[in-house]
């Protein structure tokens, strides 16, 4: 059967509740339960003006498929307004993401794939929170993830995440360098079939440090680990510099670029996919993807948010489960 998919509907208040009830009118190469509160469903597509058949999950449910939209109810604490965030329901989206977690590792689910929240009113609520990809490494207890964009024909991976970028340097030490390039290097094989990954790694500073005058991090940290790296077998170009990194000549012959911080890599990515990127988490013992964009608090109810994301992270989570099971079979 086609891969069963847990897709958390995000934010109340954002666009995610939009884009799970779009859903029902494309074809999709997998099957879709909703982990959301079904009463908010139903309500934002009363507002959208979509007829919606709602349909409780169960397993005998997703094996039966139909035009229903299976959901996983989980409740609001309150109910949900379109653009008006409310700290009450932090929490609900918190146990939204843990039921499909949870549900992927006890073989529920074949992956899990999140629409977005809203960082700044979870912890509002006074809940410590970073984001999805150190959320679910917690969950399940990942010592070491990675986050990765797929989108314009690019695979970037980063070697630090949410950083303010001041704080960027301290965090890239040969141990989390090395960790960020064997999850990149093994999920790379593992999650996409990839026999020997050809990884570009970008430097940290300007020229990739114009040899110790504008930083000697590449001297001191990135080209030890990646000497170390090829050593074992590892096809890793680098460090190079980020301003010429992204030249498409370069790039057609890579499967992954690794950028140290997060604006390094992503607007290069974003500014070819936006719309239609997909968000990856490394490293964890699930399949996780997510679209590549925020709540839109502003669209909510409009019926003007655009699925094409969120349909790309659904198609590419449904390819890595399905890469997973022919890799189990054999």
């Amino acid at each position: 059967m086609a891969p069963l998919i847990a897709v958390t509907a995000g934010e109340p208040a954002g666009i995610g509740p939009d884009l799970c009830i779009g859903l029902t009118s494309r074809r999709l190469p997998a099957r879709v339960v909703v982990i959301a509160d079904r009463g908010l469903l139903a309500t934002r597509a009363r507002r959208l003006g979509v007829s919606l058949r709602l349909e409780d999950f169960t397993t005998d449910a997703a094996k039966r498929g139909g035009r229903s939209l299976l959901v996983r109810h989980i409740p609001l604490a309150q109910a949900a307004v379109a653009g008006r965030l409310n700290p009450a329901n932090s929490r609900y989206v918190l146990r939204t993401l843990e039921a499909a977690a949870d549900g992927c590792r006890d073989g529920i689910y074949d992956a899990m794939v999140t629409a977005p929240l809203q960082k700044s009113v979870i912890n509002d609520a006074g809940i410590p929170f970073t984001g999805h990809t150190e959320f679910l490494a917690a969950r399940t207890g990942t010592r070491h993830v990675v986050m990765m964009l797929v989108g314009g024909g690019m695979r970037v991976a980063l070697a630090t995440t949410h950083l303010a970028l001041r704080n960027v340097s301290r965090h890239i030490t040969r141990d989390s360098l090395e960790r960020t390039l064997r999850v990149l290097h093994d999920d790379l094989v593992k999650r996409f079939g990839l026999a020997r990954p050809c990884i570009l790694v970008a430097g940290l500073n300007p020229h990739a440090g114009e040899a110790g005058f504008l930083g000697r991090e590449e001297i001191e940290v990135i080209t030890p680990v990646l000497r170390k790296l090829r050593r074992a077998g590892f096809h890793l170009e680098g460090p190079l510099p980020a301003d010429t990194l992204f030249h498409p000549r370069r790039l057609e012959d890579c499967d992954c670029v690794l950028a140290m911080y997060h604006d390094q890599g992503l607007p290069v990515l974003k500014h070819a996919s936006f719309g239609a990127g997909v968000n990856v988490t490394l490293g964890l013992p699930i399949i996780r993807t997510s679209v590549d964009h925020g709540t839109a608090l502003d669209l909510a109810g409009t019926g003007r948010a655009e699925i094409g994301s969120l349909i790309e992270a659904i198609k590419l989570a449904a390819t890595m489960a399905a890469a997973g099971r022919k890799r189990r079979a054999a």
